[in-house]
């Protein structure tokens, strides 16, 4: 893309759609649990393979955005953070669009998938890229290609004593998948509002608005 194709939204405390696409669903997370498609659910364990690490986001907010095969294959930050580590989960590798979602039980809990987690100004911050059928690989921008795993095998890599830290600015490029997948966001409890105006099935582009920092929104109320 050239550089001015996709205009990063520079509000402040503007939080960012990580790539084009449609939103599957968004919402709150009650409990544990993650909305995948009407009816259905997935708890958030489940999605990072890690039951603790989880309970950091119970509570908190979520986005989910399907990228079409003909979409922008490419996913960037939805803020600006530190990577503190990533958790490669081995899995299954089903098609994730729509009528998968809705007939497939825990979908993105089952599939192959790169949990990469950061330190924001907005908290504990995770961007789950999920791998889909047909999908070659997902590559990061600090590791290349992760996805497929060669022998299939969970994997934590802490990234949170790397010198130098590895950094990205809101709207950098993070990751890309070779084709059309899934990107998930999650966000701790109180850390963002959604935008009301997105819902399930609107069209996104990465840069527009898809949240805002409660911590911004506090700081301009009037006293």
């Amino acid at each position: 893309l050239k550089p001015t194709a996709r205009p990063i939204n520079d509000l402040p405390g503007a939080i960012v759609c990580p790539a084009d696409g449609t939103i599957s669903e968004l919402g709150a997370i009650e409990e544990d649990r993650i909305l995948q498609a009407k009816g259905r659910d997935y708890t958030v364990g489940q999605l990072l393979s890690d039951p603790e690490l989880a309970d950091s986001f119970t509570g908190g907010s979520f986005a989910t955005v399907y990228l079409s095969p003909r979409d922008y294959h490419r996913v960037h930050m939805p803020t600006a953070g530190k990577l503190l580590r990533t958790i490669y989960v081995p899995g299954k590798l089903f098609s994730v669009n729509r009528n998968t979602a809705d007939s497939v039980p825990d979908l993105f809990a089952r599939n192959e998938r790169l949990v990469c987690l950061f330190e924001t100004a907005n908290g504990l911050m995770g961007l789950v890229l999920v791998g889909a059928m047909i999908v070659a690989g997902i590559e990061t921008v600090w590791s290349g290609q992760i996805c497929p795993g060669p022998n299939k095998a969970r994997k934590l890599t802490d990234f949170s004593q790397h010198s130098p830290p590895i950094e990205l600015a809101k709207g950098a490029e993070m990751g890309r998948f070779k084709l059309g997948s899934t990107a998930i966001v999650l966000f701790e409890p109180n850390a963002v509002i959604l935008d009301s105006a997105l819902q399930a099935d609107s069209p996104v582009r990465m840069g527009e608005h898809l949240a805002q920092s409660t911590q911004v929104l506090l700081k301009q109320r009037p006293s």
